[in-house]
């Protein structure tokens, strides 16, 4: 349980008004940002087991799954620009109460390095920084 708590709060680059920032600096971040990267794929966290959280993105439908695929929470993706992009929450099976549908989430893509990404997330007064490793085909 302690687990899906910290999941649901470090949830997407999303619902986390409890997570901690990774403050994770790439040795050798790409020039410019490949912020394109987060329009489509499978992503992971560093140090996060698959079966505890992973995101797909497809179609400007981003969806976090959560204890073993079993919960999900579901966002449309409207991008301002290539590195700038808001997640609206339009559906979830959490329950934990601190995301709501509805909820939108200012997400920034500050630094990407090979298919690692630093987003810088927003919710409300909350902000956090979230490393995103995209899984390679």
């Amino acid at each position: 349980m302690k687990h899906l708590k910290i999941i649901s709060s470090a949830l997407l680059m999303f619902a986390f008004s409890q997570a901690k920032s990774q403050n994770t600096e790439f040795e050798k971040p790409d020039q410019p940002a490949k912020c394109k990267n987060i329009r489509g794929g499978k992503f992971l966290r560093a140090n996060y087991p698959e079966g505890i959280w992973y995101m797909t993105i497809k179609d400007n439908i981003q969806t976090e799954y959560l204890n073993n695929g079993k919960d999900f929470i579901k966002s449309t993706l409207v991008f301002v620009d290539d590195c700038n992009y808001k997640a609206i929450v339009l559906d979830m099976t959490t329950k934990d109460g601190r995301i709501r549908i509805g909820d939108v989430f200012s997400n920034k893509i500050v630094e990407t390095q090979d298919n690692a990404l630093k987003v810088h997330t927003k919710i409300e007064n909350s902000q956090f920084e979230i490393i995103y490793v995209k899984e390679k085909k």
